[in-house]
Parts: structure tokens; sequence; C-alpha cells
């Protein structure tokens, strides 16, 4: 399939399944759009736009972020409540967002392989 100037929406493009699928998608020049709540268990105030930005000088990568005020945004950011975790399990996130983000970064561009995701995308698109 000829993807080139196709306009996709990833819902959950930040997610290991979503990344993939977007860095193929832009590698076979599409026009993409990512839709994710960057949940991470923490009851930190993380803005999508802050995390983008992030994304982008942690990477090295140049991109143009382009805004759309006329569009419906949602939340103005959410934050995961974890307190029934912490409280009957203990648990808590034990790294900040920025830093789980860094790491998820080093790990995705350590781990992936392109050719792999490249072979299997058409059916992963059209498969249930």
């Amino acid at each position: 399939m000829n993807w080139e100037g196709r306009k996709v929406l990833v819902t959950g493009g930040a997610s290991f399944i979503g990344s993939h699928l977007v860095d193929v998608l832009v590698e076979r020049a599409a026009s993409v759009r990512i839709v994710d709540d960057l949940s991470s268990g923490r009851m930190e105030h993380t803005r999508v736009i802050d995390a983008v930005k992030e994304v982008l000088h942690y990477t090295g990568h140049k991109a143009k972020i382009e805004l759309r005020p006329e569009m419906p945004t949602g939340l103005y950011n959410r934050v995961a409540d974890n307190s029934l975790a912490r409280r009957l399990l203990g648990w808590e996130p034990e790294a900040k967002f920025m830093d789980g983000l860094h790491r998820a970064i080093d790990w995705y561009f350590a781990a992936k392989d392109r050719r792999e995701v490249k072979a299997i995308l058409d059916r992963m698109l059209t498969e249930r």
C-alpha cells in the first residue's frame, strides 16, 4: 500500500506498538497525527506539548510542532490517581516522568528493528 501523503491518526502513538507504527508510517511519507495521554502513574503534571518538546530535544530530531487551537484539546493534562495502589500494594512509580521518558527513548532506539516492523506493517494495520 502506498502511504505517501495519506493522513493517519495513531491513538496511543507513544506506546511500544504505536511508536513503531508511527516510525514506519513517517518513513513511508504518511502525514501522521498522534493522540496519547502519556499516562505514567505519577501524580506529577506533564503537559503533552512539554513531553513532545523533550522527545525532540532528547533525540536531536528537528520537527515543526503544529498547534491546532481551533480543534478540541480535551483536558489540560491528566494525572493518574495511584492512591489505591499505594494504599493496598505499597506501590509508587519509581521514576519521574521525564526520567522515564528518557529511559523509554533509550530502550526504543536500542531495541527496535525497523526492517521487521516495516515487513509486517500492512498486516498489522488491517488484521483484526
